[in-house]
């Protein structure tokens, strides 16, 4: 039977396998170009409000901001941690930098090969949303019947899903010289290459095509338990699907169970978790993300978790 409650909880730290501190952070930079007035920055930096119980005593999130500025915090609709910047006038430059230590388990990504669809009449009310065409995922496109077509024939739940996660691995071509911030699913298929965003908008897509709820994730995700990537580290796209009675985190980019993804937001697609947005144009000056895993030495002098 399918649960009434669709948030997921924070996961609790699993008591069977090595438990493992990751270090994460940023640094990051914007030059405004029309600093002679006002304007303001919102950002979506701080882990998400279902995991923040995992972060390590004395090492907890405290975003910094130079210059000094007022932060106004707050939470959206899908309870993320977000904050707005008021800046005055004559400010050309804005950084945001902070770092902190997540306690987690070390097992890769729960696997539930049996986990069944939900018949949409059982769907719990806050799935639905989930759904619906977005901004970045057309349901409403040539991608329905290609949905139907290709995986209908196969059995809902897990294996649907994990179906359309190979079909999509295989679609795209990662390439970050392709990358562009307005590529939407459907354009995605079509041109065959992009980043990880690409990957989860368009496996988002064929799922709700499919009529299972799925929610874009963004958030941490190291080189963990697998060969270093040869670029610099980012923050990384991902989604989740409601199987069953629960949300189960897929990525098509990578299409294997990873360790220590850390989840900072939730949406519907990327319109709804912007890093950074800034009311006016800007420039990326700097750009640094860690998530690593610490030394067995490091391990020994941080905190408690709480």
């Amino acid at each position: 039977m399918c649960g009434e409650q669709a948030l997921t909880r924070g996961d609790a730290v699993c008591s069977v396998g090595r438990i493992m501190l990751i270090r994460i952070g940023y640094d990051i930079e914007l030059a405004l170009e029309a600093a002679n007035a006002p304007t303001a920055l919102i950002f979506l930096l701080q882990v998400h409000l279902s995991r923040a119980m995992n972060l390590v005593q004395g090492k907890g999130e405290s975003v910094h901001v130079t210059p000094e500025l007022p932060i106004d915090h707050y939470h959206d609709a899908f309870n993320n941690r977000c904050a707005r910047v008021h800046i005055p006038a004559g400010i050309a430059r804005v950084r945001l930098h902070d770092n902190a230590i997540m306690r987690v388990s070390g097992l890769p990504d729960p696997q539930a090969p049996q986990a069944p669809s939900c018949p949409l009449a059982k769907l719990p009310r806050d799935t639905l949303q989930f759904l619906l065409p977005s901004r970045y995922c057309e349901v409403d496109s040539e991608l329905l019947t290609l949905a139907w077509q290709r995986f209908g024939p196969m059995a809902p739940g897990w294996a649907r899903v994990q179906a359309v996660c190979d079909f999509v691995h295989r679609r795209l071509r990662f390439d970050y010289k392709s990358a562009r911030s307005n590529r939407t699913a459907l354009e995605g298929y079509r041109e065959r290459t992009g980043v990880c965003r690409d990957f989860t908008h368009l496996a988002i897509t064929l799922c709700r095509c499919l009529n299972i709820p799925a929610r874009y994730v963004t958030g941490y995700l190291g080189d963990i338990g697998v060969p270093p990537a040869p670029y610099p580290m980012d923050f990384s796209a991902w989604f989740e699907v409601y199987l069953g009675r629960r949300w189960y985190a897929f990525d098509a980019r990578h299409n294997t169970p990873r360790i220590g993804r850390i989840p900072v937001a939730f949406g519907r697609d990327a319109a709804d978790v912007p890093i950074t947005m800034t009311f006016g144009k800007s420039r990326m000056q700097r750009f640094a993300v860690v998530t690593e895993e610490m030394s067995e030495k490091d391990r020994r002098q941080a905190p408690m978790a709480r």
